[in-house]
């Protein structure tokens, strides 16, 4: 079940009563009727369509949830995620400092900014030069510190700096 269905599911208030009053424990009509106030002839087509969605089961002593379509949800609404990195330490690394092609923050270890800053220099094209205001432009897409990313590349020499014109090292 996806996460629309599921939510379409409880959107309808007598269908997320009759369902929570199933979760905490009513397994008849008449226990979801005390426990929500709800009409049986309602609690009857809520019950219903949760049967049909796969929310609730059925069985001789009455009405269950089905707890795991949460679980099942929440894993078909995620979006395959293509690493940053082949490298699963890097690629971790990098997730937790570049969201959406931005990065959040500067990581503050030595080695993890050596990672970032390797990755960022890609930006950059062997061999080319690049003015100042380009390489600004550039790095300006990443962070609007542009001003340290550059120092750090410099310092970190994935960069090389000759008359404000740059160069990627590698």
């Amino acid at each position: 079940m996806n996460a629309d269905l599921l939510c379409g599911s409880l959107a309808e208030p007598s269908r997320l009563r009759t369902y929570s009053a199933v979760v905490l424990g009513a397994r008849t009509p008449h226990q979801i009727a005390t426990a929500t106030g709800l009409d049986p002839a309602v609690i009857g087509k809520a019950a219903q369509r949760l049967l049909k969605t796969g929310l609730l089961t059925a069985s001789a002593d009455g009405l269950h949830p089905v707890e795991d379509v949460f679980k099942e949800a929440a894993r078909s609404g995620r979006r395959e995620v293509e690493p940053l990195d082949p490298d699963p330490a890097r690629d971790a690394v990098l997730r937790a400092f570049i969201r959406d092609g931005r990065l959040t923050h500067f990581p503050t270890v030595p080695a993890k900014t050596r990672i970032v800053l390797e990755y960022l220099v890609k930006s950059f094209e062997p061999g080319r030069s690049y003015p100042e205001s380009e390489v600004n432009t550039i790095l300006n897409a990443w962070h609007p510190d542009h001003a340290a990313l550059r120092r750090l590349l410099v310092e970190n020499q994935l960069i090389t700096r000759t008359d404000a014109i740059y160069q990627r090292t590698s």
